[in-house]
């Protein structure tokens, strides 16, 4: 079967960033703006959390989808691995949209959602669906087996060292000669910085949400993020110019 090489053509290319209509963002959201975003969007203008997520799922397939069109293969199968939280929840709405699209998604999670969060209502339709879930000790043979590889672990909040069981999942991942989508954020890389926090997942694509992280004008970061596109998830522009402040004018990483 012949597949994408996720150090190929795609992941060697400068990072691109757009908004909304495929047009330059004119704004980044560090990690407390992302987080006042969220929250504004939710409790001032009365957006349900889980449609942000639906609406995040919905530009993460379409960027999934498009890096599938390069598999040769009669079928097509996705690894998405989600943490506990949002960025777990954006990869099980993921997976719900691939499997409608045609495509196998297989899950791993490294924790649970919490009770009653938009993350475990997307886990639960999932598996009321019946779509295929591996324990982590079980990836290894999976990662042989899929055409792509979705990082939902960790999302912009990480602050801290990645260690113990997910820094070991991050390196299989990037061990893998499998193309890596992340959602949001490479796990394990800070968003603010740049920089990596110990083991960090080497993406061919970035899909990330609402405006770029600061993270995206640094150039020494290029190797984690791979390609990089800015999805809007239904958060009123307004909250953009309230929290966000304005992208530097030619980051260089950046494509025009």
């Amino acid at each position: 079967m012949a597949r994408t090489d996720p150090h190929g053509p795609e992941s060697a290319q400068h990072t691109s960033v757009h908004g909304l209509g495929g047009q330059p963002s004119e704004y980044i959201l560090d990690r407390e703006s992302v987080r006042a975003v969220d929250r504004a969007a939710i409790e001032d203008y009365g957006i349900p959390g889980i449609v942000l997520m639906e609406n995040a799922a919905r530009g993460l397939a379409a960027e999934a989808l498009a890096m599938l069109q390069e598999v040769r293969a009669s079928s097509l199968s996705v690894l998405i691995v989600c943490g506990s939280g949002n960025n777990g929840g954006d990869g099980y709405a993921l997976g719900r949209h691939l499997h409608n699209a045609g495509v196998d998604p297989v899950f791993a999670a490294l924790g649970q959602p919490k009770p009653g969060s938009d993350a475990e209502i997307n886990r639960n339709i999932c598996r009321k669906i019946g779509l295929r879930e591996v324990a982590l000790d079980e990836i290894g043979t999976v990662l042989g087996e899929v055409d792509l590889i979705v990082d939902a672990i960790f999302g912009t909040g990480l602050d801290r060292p990645v260690e113990g069981a997910a820094a070991g999942l991050i390196e299989s991942i990037n061990a893998a000669v499998r193309p890596v989508l992340a959602v949001d954020v490479p796990s394990g890389l800070d968003c603010d910085t740049g920089r990596p926090l110990g083991a960090t997942i080497r993406a061919a694509r970035t899909v990330t949400f609402v405006a770029p992280k600061p993270a995206m004008t640094e150039p020494a970061a290029a190797e984690f993020l791979g390609k990089v596109v800015t999805v809007d998830i239904g958060a009123p522009i307004e909250l953009l110019k309230r929290f966000g402040r304005p992208l530097p004018q030619a980051p260089a990483n950046r494509r025009r």
